[in-house]
This record gives C-alpha cells, structure tokens and sequence, in this order.
C-alpha cells in the first residue's frame, strides 16, 4: 500500500469512519469492454408504475414488470424514490443477456431508486432483490430492510455496480448457489462487485449479518473492486466454506475497506458476531484467494483473518490498522504476504503468520514501526466519479 496523489477532477473525500458515508453518486452507466448500447428503447420504472403500463417515461411500468420484459442489450431505468416490497423480486434463472449484450437494471441518471422491504420478516427466504440471472448489469440501487440478504446473486457474469445495501437481516449482498440441487459446475461465478458500500446489516442473533460474501457455494472469478463494508453486525467480508459442499471457488477482492465490523453505526454490538474485517475461510478448506491492497480499520476482533483457510492466499499491499485483536491472523496454511502494513492492534497483540513473508511487510510486534506515523487521525472515503475509492488517513489521500 502506496500514498500517491489522486487524479485530479474526481471526487472530494465525504464519508468518516464511524459515520456513514453518502450513498454513491448516480451517473449514466458505464459499458464495461464489450458491451454495447441496447438497440431498444429502454423501460422505465417508478414507485407509482403498473404491471400493464407501456414502461416509457410519462407511463412507467413495475420492476417486477420490466425485468420479465426487458430484453438482451436492453434497459431498465428505475426512477427515484422509494419502492415497497414485501416479496422478493427476482430476476429469475434463464432471464440472461449476453456476453456482448448485458441486460441492464439501472438508476435513473441523478436519481436514486431505494427498494424498501421493510415489510418481511427475518427470515432465510426472505431476500431482497435475487440476481439469479446471467450477464446483468445493476447499477445505482439502494437495497434495504430484507428478511436476509439484501442482494442475493446466483447467476453468473454480472455486474453489481454502485449499490448500497443496508439494514439487512442477514449478509448486504451475498454470492451463493440459488437451490440445495444446485450442481457445483453451475455455482455463480464471475461477477464483480463494484465500487459499492454495504453496512449496518444485523440479524437477530449478531452471527450472520455480513457487509459481502461469497461464501459456502459460490463458483470460481467472484471480484469485489472499490467496495467498502462496514458496521455490520458480523464480518466485513465473508468467504466461509464447510466441509459437507467443500471449497469455494477462489475470490478476489482488492482496492476495498473495511471499517467499524462488530458495532453498528448507533453503537449496538451482538455477543455472537465474529467482527473481523476479511475472514478468508473456514473448516481447514484450502481456497487460494488474492486479497491485494485493501484497508481494515478498527474493526471487533482481527483485521484481516485465514479462519482456518489452508491454501495458499496471495496477501499484498495491505494495510490493517486499530483492529481489536490482531491485524493479520494466520495460524496456518502456506499463504504467501508481500508489502503488508501493521499498525496498533487495540490489545496490543502480536500479528500471527504463517506461510512465505518476508522483509517488505511490516507486522506487529509491539512497537510502532517506521510507517505507522502515517495512518493517524480520522479516515475518510468517497468513491470518485470514476468508481475508484478514495481513502484519506490525517490528510494524506490514498489510493488503495
């Protein structure tokens, strides 16, 4: 991890540690490499729209309505405001795009649509919006007050851009199979997750609640990029396995932070909450996971954690900072730690690692080391109008 000066012409650092940030400014979607425009027009989508509208502007339709209508290469724009649900909206196995044509879920530009489904019950059925289609882009959603998940992806290729995911009842946004039946070659795979905030998430029992996972039964190339997680109840970043469905398919997550895991943002804390901000594992599985220039930051219990992970993770450019416990625990496997940065664990405990480190990392051993005296006062972070995130520590902008 590298101080360096951020480009000018982007966005000025808002949000504060402890206080949440604002939710991502709305610009006209992006088209990622390879993609193209849709030839159709597109369909519109507000809180007052009905099922038999003709989806243009001035006669908007559902969501629900659209997303069975919209067709490859095609857009839905949602018009701001608050849409109240009491069901899942699905977009269901089958609904694809295409590698070249994504099927788009979009925030009306300068508009933000927030799905409310605050009506649910806590409850394991009860997700939010279910991306269990294939080749989606959904970009600028807010999503809050799901039963479970507030984002739940099953498909595979997609794109989740610009969200927000809050005061869930389980994970903001998680990546898993959609069914028990689900054959492993069919678990979702390669999406990405990007520049995006999940927080405040909090089940009844303070133990599931994560900012993102993919965990337990998701498929190879899943990327979280520019993603910030933070107050949620549990972990930061989740990527448990277990041995009755075996490994998970290898995660990356990079340019991201995590902040303020364990405690909500009103001060509430749960007694059965893990509270670390990248937990990387679980049941002694090996995963080989890249995890490259991230932050954590004052998180319950350890900054970034194996949790029983035995492969061979690829840890760099890290920096992990104020964390309860330790900032790296590693007690095992054969991960290799290059260019890593430890500062101040709460407790004073020393960092555990394992596997190949050498001397560009500088761990915790009790003392404050050459590089610490940079990371003092509050942190801050945006994301810029290009999606990257934008971190400060004491004035100094870093670009993780």
């Amino acid at each position: 991890m590298k101080f360096r000066p951020f480009l000018a012409g982007t966005a000025l650092v808002a949000g504060a540690v402890g206080v949440s940030a604002p939710g991502p400014a709305v610009a006209a979607p992006s088209h990622p490499a390879g993609e193209v425009s849709a030839a159709a027009s597109p369909l519109y989508v507000a809180p007052n729209g009905k099922d038999s509208a003709t989806g243009t502007e001035s006669d908007p339709t559902t969501l629900t309505s659209a997303i069975t209508r919209v067709t490859a290469g095609g857009t839905i724009y949602l018009r701001g405001g608050t849409y109240d649900y009491a069901q899942t909206v699905t977009i269901a196995p089958g609904n694809n795009g295409t590698a070249s044509a994504r099927k788009k879920l979009s925030a009306y530009p300068g508009e933000t649509p927030v799905l409310n489904f605050s009506a649910m019950s806590e409850n394991s059925a009860n997700r939010g919006l279910a991306v269990n289609g294939s080749y989606w882009h959904v970009y600028g959603l807010t999503v809050q007050r799901a039963g479970d998940n507030g984002i739940f992806v099953g498909g595979s290729n997609n794109i989740i851009e610009r969200t927000v995911t809050r005061f869930n009842r389980d994970s903001g946004l998680q990546i898993s199979r959609i069914a028990s039946d689900t054959p492993k070659d069919q678990w979702p795979a390669n999406n990405l997750i990007l520049s995006s905030e999940s927080h405040d998430n909090a089940d009844s029992d303070g133990e599931d609640a994560d900012g993102f996972a993919a965990k337990l039964t998701s498929g190879p190339g899943n990327v979280f990029r520019y993603t910030v997680s933070h107050n949620n109840i549990d972990d930061g970043w989740d990527l448990y396995t277990k041995s009755d469905t075996g490994p998970i398919g290898a995660v990356t997550i990079e340019d991201s932070l995590s902040y303020g895991n364990g405690t909500l943002s009103d001060g509430s804390q749960a007694g059965n909450g893990d509270r670390n901000g990248y937990k990387l594992g679980g049941e002694d599985i090996k995963v080989n996971h890249v995890i490259q220039r991230n932050i954590a930051y004052d998180n319950g219990k350890h900054g970034f954690t194996y949790n029983r992970n035995l492969g061979t993770m690829t840890i760099t450019n890290n920096v992990s900072i104020d964390n309860e416990e330790r900032n790296y625990s590693f007690d095992g496997g054969t991960s290799v730690f290059r260019n890593n940065v430890s500062c101040r664990s709460s407790k004073g405990s020393n960092d555990r690692i394992t596997g190949d480190a050498d001397s560009s990392n500088q761990f915790w051993s009790g003392s404050n080391g050459s590089r610490c005296s940079a990371y003092t006062g509050a942190l801050k972070w945006s994301f810029a109008s290009d999606g990257r995130l934008v971190v400060t520590f004491g004035g100094k902008t870093v670009t993780p």
